[in-house]
């Protein structure tokens, strides 16, 4: 299911950003990033149509996909 991130509250956007930067395996190359910088550039992805947001209601968690 997809879900526009603009439909979401601030805090919601927020927690779902900051868990899906924090996932083991999410990979940034050899620069090192803080979670707000990590935060900002998949907002920023996010407004420019880059990713979306999925909700899998069979494990119940969020996802950020690349749509181009």
């Amino acid at each position: 299911m997809d879900i526009p991130y603009q439909q979401l509250s601030a805090d919601t956007l927020d927690a779902i950003l900051e868990e899906f930067a924090t996932r083991e395996g999410t990979d940034y190359g050899d620069v090192t990033y803080t979670l707000a910088q990590k935060v900002q550039m998949l907002r920023q992805q996010l407004v420019r149509g880059d990713v979306g947001i999925t909700f899998d209601t069979a494990t119940e968690t969020c996802s950020l996909v690349r749509l181009r």
